[in-house]
């Protein structure tokens, strides 16, 4: 293994390393109005450089507790966050809203953020804020974390007590259509299984889910079942394996790591193919871990921070993935799919 590991580290510096769902903004923001500052410094840009990641996109999460009055009010505060820090640390980190703007930062040897809705509960049946976040570089749309919205359902984490489910509203709808126009991509990670199907109705372009596991394997509302794997890859998207234990195996204790994460990837491999599977680890790299899992399994995160990229790598070079597909599925396909819908 030590052999895969060094190999690893290798081919991670000739890739594009890319995270589809971080939870950077809401950390940024929390820390902040607390009165730290340069947070990316003193928490993040450590463990991301070391695994090598080129380019992370930032989630805006809004608590439970903070609906309705302070949804919008706290989106927008994370987002200043990123701006400020970015300020603060020209050096190490840009605030992208193309990939051709990510191209640039790295090539100036900073690591590209994109920020992307998880939940769309901001906006709350106001279809014009979107264009207001599109023009502060918001470029993903979450549609609904795992809660109600004014656009659709969620799922949850384990089974609660519900009244009827649904999927898209009319809002929803509509909300979908003017992202698309805008040229936001769609993600569909926490919705629920009516509102997949729907969003697959009224959407024409490719669309994501950026950090969802495979229900096969680990049978949870959140995790993706293997007819919604190849709808997402049908019309060219890409799943991000999420690295939180309760999605990545059912087993208990602290034994799962990054060989058990591997396995889903396979799964997503051998139903639609390497060009359809990457990463949205949310890891919390030092964040606390807001994640409900069922109540049977210990949650944590299996990649623990940022830095261990290369112990995942070295693991799908040992089951006898080839450079190339490795690099399609710590980057190469996210990368692939963004620019095609955000440019």
């Amino acid at each position: 293994m030590d052999s895969f590991k060094e190999r690893a580290l290798e081919l991670i510096r000739e890739s594009f390393a890319m995270d589809a769902h971080f939870d950077l903004a809401m950390d940024m923001d929390d820390r902040r109005e607390r009165g730290d500052r340069f947070v990316w410094s003193a928490r993040h840009v450590k463990p991301i450089r070391a695994g090598g990641w080129k380019c992370v996109v930032s989630s805006l999460f809004i608590h439970s507790w903070q609906l309705p009055e302070m949804g919008l009010r706290k989106a927008m505060d994370q987002i200043s966050a990123l701006i400020s820090e970015a300020e603060e640390q020209p050096e190490e980190m840009a605030v992208c809203a193309s990939m051709a703007e990510v191209d640039r930062a790295n090539a100036s040897g900073k690591v590209g953020i994109l920020i992307s809705f998880e939940g769309s509960d901001p906006l709350g049946n106001d279809p014009a804020l979107l264009k207001v976040f599109y023009r502060l570089g918001v470029r993903a749309l979450g549609v609904a974390w795992s809660r109600r919205n004014y656009a659709a359902d969620g799922c949850f984490f384990s089974p609660k007590r519900e009244g009827r489910k649904g999927g898209l509203t009319p809002f929803g709808i509509d909300l979908i259509e003017e992202a698309e126009r805008l040229g936001m991509l769609i993600d569909i990670s926490h919705l629920n299984d009516e509102g997949v199907a729907d969003l697959a109705e009224f959407t024409k372009k490719p669309f994501i889910a950026s950090h969802s596991n495979c229900r096969a394997l680990v049978p949870v509302k959140r995790n993706l079942t293997d007819e919604q794997i190849r709808l997402v890859a049908s019309r060219g998207g890409v799943i991000g394996m999420n690295g939180c234990s309760a999605f990545v195996s059912g087993r208990e204790g602290r034994g799962i790591g990054p060989a058990d994460l591997a396995l889903h990837i396979d799964h997503i491999v051998r139903l639609a193919g390497e060009d359809h599977v990457g990463l949205g680890l949310d890891c919390c790299d030092g964040l606390a871990n807001f994640y409900e899992g069922p109540s049977s399994i210990e949650t944590y995160d299996v990649i623990k921070d940022h830095s261990q990229l290369p112990d995942l790598v070295a693991v799908l070079l040992g089951k006898g993935y080839s450079d190339v597909s490795v690099q399609k599925i710590i980057g190469g396909n996210f990368r692939r799919v963004y620019k095609e819908v955000i440019g």
